[in-house]
């Protein structure tokens, strides 16, 4: 892959990477059109990282299919599938790791201890390896890009971060390699997520500026149609992502639920009207 990168940059070509996990669905293969409308170079990695999951997360189960993955990207210009394996990433002397503060201290930082380290730790190794000029994350995981964001302009590192739009089903709920995982009855009930978030950013820009107001209707709602098992629900700044009491510009509502099986995140922007 460094090889591969080396040549792409003497040629003076730029390399866009699409960092992801596998079990592609179309939020992901939507990231993979974006640099081919710029007429870049396109790096598609494949890896499950160990690293992200804690001891009762769902690493074992996590979908996998690397054929499946490889037959979608065949309808699309990718120049390169890196599909490292962890033995490759994580040798027995692995000992280094990638860690981000402050950012990580709230919303899924708080539930999933250590898993923003591991995300910082594998994202460098694959700027390390695929040399991207850019690198493409989707706008569903907004911590993490915050994450990631804050970490290349902290350690100076030369790659341009872009953040494209959550890709959603018809219903409203935000793609998901994890979606498989819900039961036919907890698919039905799942949008409840989007419907609640685009209700809150409503009742923000029609002026409500108590966001412990609008927090706890969010809640009542998803309890009431979803689940009592709610890791957080949280309006913040959208750039510290510091959780806040009063409305008064631009805010991001971020939740994340459990279901017996499956851990579902989602957020949306709100703009509250100018006082």
């Amino acid at each position: 892959m460094q090889e591969r990168a080396d040549f792409w940059r003497r040629q003076e070509q730029r390399i866009a990477l699409v960092p992801t996990m596998g079990y592609l669905h179309a939020g992901h293969l939507s990231l993979v059109e974006y640099p081919q409308r710029q007429g870049q170079r396109c790096v598609v990695s494949i890896f499950v990282n160990p690293l992200q999951f804690g001891p009762k997360e769902d690493l074992a189960v996590y979908p996998r299919d690397l054929e499946r993955d490889l037959s979608l990207l065949a309808d699309y210009e990718v120049d390169a599938v890196f599909n490292p394996q962890a033995s490759d990433f994580y040798p027995p002397s692995f000992s280094t790791h990638v860690e981000v503060g402050t950012l990580t201290d709230g919303l899924c930082g708080r539930f999933r201890p250590g898993h923003f380290r591991g995300v910082a730790t594998v994202v460098t190794k694959l700027f390390t390896a695929v040399k991207p000029h850019i690198a493409i994350f989707g706008q569903k995981d907004y911590q993490q890009a915050a994450v990631i964001r804050r970490m290349v302009a902290d350690l100076n590192i030369d790659i341009e971060i872009a953040v494209a739009p959550t890709v959603r089903e018809k219903d409203g709920l935000a793609m998901s390699s994890r979606n498989i995982r819900l039961s036919p009855e907890e698919r039905q009930r799942a949008p409840v997520l989007y419907r609640t978030l685009s209700e809150a950013r409503e009742v923000i820009e029609h002026g409500e500026r108590d966001a412990r107001k609008v927090i706890a209707a969010m809640r009542a709602q998803i309890e009431r149609e979803l689940s009592k098992d709610i890791d957080y629900i949280a309006i913040v700044d959208p750039d510290t992502l510091a959780e806040l009491a009063h409305i008064a510009g631009p805010v991001v509502i971020a939740l994340a639920v459990r279901l017996p099986t499956v851990r579902l995140i989602d957020n949306i922007a709100a703009i509250p009207p100018e006082q």
